[in-house]
């Protein structure tokens, strides 16, 4: 009987590793069926000879249930290798949410050098579904490239899983721990390069390629990795697959071949897309060069890539023919692997392109000026995904031309979006400014885009342009040609217009000239009026020019048979004003604009004092000006002239327009900049000591230092002295009954502006040494260490001391702390006798806090 036992237990204890060796990686997938509907898919890879065969595996729903997966296909590869896949597993989740699918297998093959005792450690895969109808349904990636995979030792080793995704979502890598027993990290776990640290080494994976990257392994074995295969939508994560992944490393004589570069790029949808892939052997061996990934396993329109065979050098033509259904905002990967056959293992080079499928642009785009708005058309989109157009517009032909890859209207052309239109029905657009009417004299120019429901643009339509008919007068003018309070005069000048019905408004004409001002700019009132189509300048006089802004609008007429009818009206446009801003020996110009026209460039006029004739002394693209060449206390006056144009032909050009002369005087209101401060403690005379330096660059103009200080932290400083010589940059507190404070500097010039505060300093009392007592004295009367008294010391207010003999009696006590005790009982002045000594003494120190209370014990030893 025990001889039977002992051979039923001898037999499993053998049998165990063969049954527990073999899973070597996998990763679970999925489809989606319907909107709580999904397919999921197992992929394994196991040691063949190993007598634990899986016909069949559990899979955890992360709903709370399981099912079991049958085995669908098994095929045996070289190496000892099988692939085990187990599909056609359909789940209807109970709801929206997060799951987490899972397996757990015993176990894991034998001999991995990163996972400690491998043999005994199940193998762990999981997949995440994230069910959200606001985001969709979703589609996890596949994975085109085995997990399987070999490298040399003090090789390169390169590996790309090939993942696609058919959704078209974002995908991101990032390493993970392998994972073992109920999906926890297994102990003891590192990455291929921590295993062996003689030679330093790296591991990593891009996170947007997904090649891992090995360099160098120096130890020849199985090694297991786990990384992630995330998903993005709309910038939300929907999901992820964990692939377990081996890598064996083996002894080889060899060198990997070399792919040449190869760059990403784009391709509009019905266009072709052809480019080289080469690859060469620095051994010259036979190297076979093959392509994976999203584009060649389409089921519409895939790419080709024929894998090609050569001696030391291969190449192979990538040819795409798409079509619109392929577009999407994400590029599509395409992975090329050179692998030579010199031998086992056989070492390889990868190159990763990303191809972008692009929507061709709206075609045909026209502009066609009716009354105030400008109506745009254009065909409808050629792909049927398309869910909308921007509209973007811009003042004058650019010339755009978009790049192989630019989508969209750039920024940089100037153009802004104006409009949407959803539905790629829609192809019509009428731009009326928001219902304000576009400017005449403008040349609009217009560039649609087509939108795609995944954030994709096509590439630009064609620039097209038009300007609104000249049917109403053009304001060109409004130039302050005297400066005053009450008699100043502005130069009103307009276009008349030319394409107006005169069938509809018959002559004659009258312009009449509207006014308003800055403080009620919306209240216009009639200051004059023109009697003839070909009268279009104006003076007016005896205004405010040198403080007010004004606005002018010219409106039109027809007054027919003494009948008067409205025609139309400029836009309206304001006088240039001019405001200065003195400064240290500077004047801040600045001036507005609001005109219907587009000024190109300002010139800057200044008159010196003691002349009468004004000089340009600059220009300025935008209506801001700095003029650094004036001295303070001097007056000077100045104006500008304004050089404008409307887009459109036919219009006076340059348009030239004055302000109004601005008189200043330069003031230095400047200050100096904050000095940069530090700070020395002197403990034994309890003193601070200040020393600052002036930062480089700043003005030199310095007359004197105000000191500031606080004795508590986060209290606000005040002024504590002044230095009146500004060479002298240094300042000793002293007085202090602590160390404890903040310090500041500001420097003052010779004007009175003052600096801000430089940084603030603050002393702790622990800068000197804490208030501490000797444990020993020896009060014999020989003049050497007599008394018990207290090591040097700052910042204490007083204290609480008290000193007791061993029956716990008191025989001293003070409350200065600078006492001396010549070792005599305090109750009857007797000498106390040799011994030990305790005490408890209770020191109010000054720090930044304020008045603390600190106790400090011990004993002390007297010895005559």
């Amino acid at each position: 009987m025990k001889k039977s036992l002992l051979v039923l237990v001898m037999s499993l204890i053998g049998f165990s590793p063969l049954y527990a060796t073999h899973q070597r990686a996998g990763e679970i997938t999925y489809k989606a069926l319907g909107e709580l509907t999904y397919e999921f898919t197992i992929v394994t890879y196991t040691y063949t000879p190993s007598p634990a065969d899986r016909p069949q595996l559990e899979l955890d729903w992360g709903d709370g249930t399981s099912s079991v997966v049958p085995r669908t296909e098994k095929i045996n590869y070289p190496n000892n290798i099988s692939r085990n896949v187990y599909a056609g597993a359909v789940h209807v989740f109970p709801g929206q949410g997060t799951y987490v699918i899972s397996l757990e297998d015993p176990n894991r093959n034998y001999g991995v050098l990163n996972i400690p005792n491998s043999v005994n450690v199940p193998f762990f895969i999981q997949t995440e579904l994230v069910i959200n109808p606001f985001l969709g349904p979703n589609n996890s990636v596949e994975l085109l490239a085995p997990p399987i995979d070999n490298g040399c030792v003090n090789s390169l080793y390169l590996h790309n899983p090939g993942a696609y995704d058919s959704d078209g979502d974002s995908i991101s890598y990032k390493l993970v721990d392998c994972r073992g027993a109920f999906g926890l990290p297994i102990p003891g776990y590192v990455l291929p390069n921590q295993v062996n640290t003689t030679v330093p080494t790296t591991f990593s994976i891009d996170p947007v390629t997904g090649t891992i990257l090995w360099d160098k392994p120096i130890m020849q074995g199985e090694y297991n990795i786990a990384f992630l295969i995330e998903e993005w939508r709309s910038g939300v994560r929907i999901g992820y697959v964990t692939r377990d992944m081996q890598i064996t490393i083996i002894p080889c004589d060899n060198h990997p071949p070399v792919i040449a570069p190869v760059n990403d790029t784009c391709v509009m949808a019905g266009e072709t897309l052809t480019f080289t892939v080469s690859a060469t052997d620095p051994d010259d061996d036979e190297l076979v060069i093959r392509a994976l990934g999203g584009p060649l396993v389409l089921e519409d329109h895939p790419a080709s890539f024929p894998p090609a065979m050569g001696q030391g050098t291969v190449s192979s033509t990538f040819t795409w023919n798409t079509i619109c259904p392929q577009v999407q905002q994400q590029p599509y990967q395409v992975v090329f692997t050179a692998r030579d056959t010199f031998s086992f293992p056989q070492l390889a080079d990868i190159k990763t392109v990303n191809i972008t499928v692009i929507s061709p642009p709206p075609g045909n785009p026209g502009a066609t000026p009716a009354g105030n708005s400008i109506y745009l058309s254009w065909d409808r989109a050629l792909c049927d995904k398309a869910i909308g157009y921007e509209i973007y517009r811009r003042d004058g032909f650019y010339g755009f031309v978009p790049g192989v890859c630019e989508t969209g209207v750039p920024e940089y052309t100037g153009y802004v979006k104006i409009g949407y239109n959803e539905g790629i029905t829609d192809t019509t657009f009428t731009d009326d400014n928001n219902g304000n009417g576009l400017i005449h004299g403008i040349d609009y120019c217009y560039m649609i885009v087509t939108t795609f429901a995944d954030g994709a643009v096509s590439y630009a339509s064609e620039e097209v342009c038009a300007s609104l008919r000249k049917d109403a007068p053009i304001i060109t003018n409004v130039s302050v040609e005297k400066t005053g309070k009450t008699d100043g005069k502005i130069y009103v000048a307009w276009s008349k217009p030319t394409e107006f019905d005169t069938l509809l408004f018959p002559p004659p004409y009258r312009y009449v000239i509207n006014r308003a001002d800055n403080s009620q700019p919306s209240s216009f009132v009639k200051v004059d009026s023109t009697n003839s189509i070909n009268d279009t300048t104006y003076i007016n006089t005896g205004l405010n020019t040198k403080e007010t802004v004004y606005i002018y609008r010219i409106d039109f007429y027809s007054v027919a048979s003494g009948q008067r009818y409205f025609v139309g009206s400029t836009q309206r446009a304001k006088s240039m004003h001019l405001k200065l801003s003195p400064s240290d020996n500077s004047m801040q110009l600045n001036w507005n604009v609001n005109v219907p026209w587009s000024n190109q460039y300002y010139t800057i006029f200044r008159k010196d004092p003691g002349t009468t004739v004004y000089d340009s002394v600059g220009f300025s693209n935008e209506p801001g000006y700095f003029d650094n060449e004036v001295i303070n206390g001097q007056q000077y006056s100045y104006f500008i002239r304004a050089f404008g144009k409307y887009s459109t032909g036919g219009l006076v050009d340059p348009i030239i327009n004055l302000s109004q002369i601005a008189t200043g005087i330069p003031v230095d209101n400047v200050p100096p900049c904050a000095p940069q401060l530090s700070v020395t403690t002197e403990c034994d005379a309890t003193q601070n000591i200040l020393t600052w330096v002036n930062p480089s660059g700043c003005p030199v103009d310095i007359a004197k230092y105000y000191i500031y200080y606080a004795p508590v932290e986060n209290q606000d400083l005040t002024i504590i002295d002044s230095i009146n010589d500004p060479e002298v940059k240094t300042f000793r507190h002293t007085g202090l009954s602590s160390i404890a404070g903040c310090y500041s500097v500001t420097a003052v010039d010779s004007v009175g502006n003052q600096s801000e505060f430089s940084n603030t300093i603050c002393i702790s009392i622990s800068e000197c040494s804490l208030y501490s007592l000797p444990n020993v004295f020896t009060p014999n009367g020989d003049g050497i260490n007599d008394y018990f008294h207290a090591y040097p010391y700052t910042s204490v207010d007083r204290i609480e001391l008290r000193i007791f003999n061993r029956w716990g009696r008191v025989v001293y006590e003070t409350s200065d702390p600078a006492f001396k005790w010549d070792g005599k009982n305090k109750n009857n002045n007797s000498i106390c006798s040799t011994g030990a000594y305790f005490y408890v003494c209770d020191v109010y120190e000054i720090g930044l806090e304020g008045l603390t209370k600190r106790t400090i014990t011990g004993s002390v030893s007297i010895f005559r």
